[in-house]
């Protein structure tokens, strides 16, 4: 699980910040302190969603910003996929929504 969500804030925030041109994000690099897999592996460890889902929502509100908002076709399928991650309040509920983000995610890079 970890691993998953690693990889969704990795793009989300490549989203918001990488630009044609300059060095790509990467997981060691420190925009990625709050939500490298060790943080997220603490969190899952104690099963804290809230703060799982807070750290997500950050990196995906970026993202959300730098395609336009919730008013474009993309950042409106982005918001409905991060809802579906959002409302999950199990660990086993966040699996296949933080699968769906990371493919997305993956996808629209």
């Amino acid at each position: 699980m970890e691993l998953p969500l690693e990889t969704v804030a990795l793009y989300a925030l490549k989203l918001a910040y990488e630009r044609e041109g300059e060095s790509p994000i990467l997981r060691d690099d420190p925009i990625m302190s709050d939500c490298e897999r060790e943080v997220f592996g603490l969190l899952v460890r104690r099963g804290d969603i809230e703060a799982i889902q807070f750290r997500v929502a950050h990196c995906v509100g970026l993202a959300l910003e730098a395609l336009g908002g919730i008013e474009t076709p993309l950042g409106r399928e982005l918001n409905k996929l991060f809802a579906d991650f959002n409302a999950a309040q199990t660990m086993e509920q966040l699996e296949a929504p933080v699968i769906a983000l990371r493919d997305y995610l993956k996808v629209i890079l």
